[in-house]
């Protein structure tokens, strides 16, 4: 089975910085594009960031960028999202997401479980 498991998540305070890992299992990782969606409580998910299978092509959403970094570690089965100078709007609970093939062009098809950032002073 395909398994997604998110940590890093947590309380900090703004301008901080958090670094969220997503382990992935069940799959040939590097085969795989990912993303990073958020969802805060009473809106839509929130497409953040995503990255193709091999890790050198990567897009993030303007309201993340020069602030946030997404990156992956196919040997480790691994996906990452640096964040930095975290802002109170970025409170949200944060999931990694599989794609169907290579490219983040195509389906987003395994969801994982969340892990909740909170920015709060």
């Amino acid at each position: 089975d395909v398994q997604l498991q998110a940590s890093g998540g947590g309380l900090v305070q703004p301008g901080g910085s958090l670094r969220l890992s997503c382990v992935a299992s069940g799959f040939t990782f590097g085969d795989f594009a990912m993303s990073w969606v958020r969802h805060i409580p009473g809106r839509d998910f929130e497409l953040v960031a995503q990255i193709n299978s091999g890790g050198e092509d990567t897009k993030l959403q303007d309201f993340v960028k020069g602030r946030f970094t997404v990156s992956r570690d196919n040997t480790k089965n691994t996906l990452y999202l640096q964040m930095n100078d975290l802002k109170v709007d970025d409170t949200a609970k944060y999931y990694c997401t599989r794609y169907s093939g290579n490219s983040y062009y195509s389906l987003r098809d395994h969801w994982g479980q969340g892990t909740l950032v909170t920015v709060s002073s």
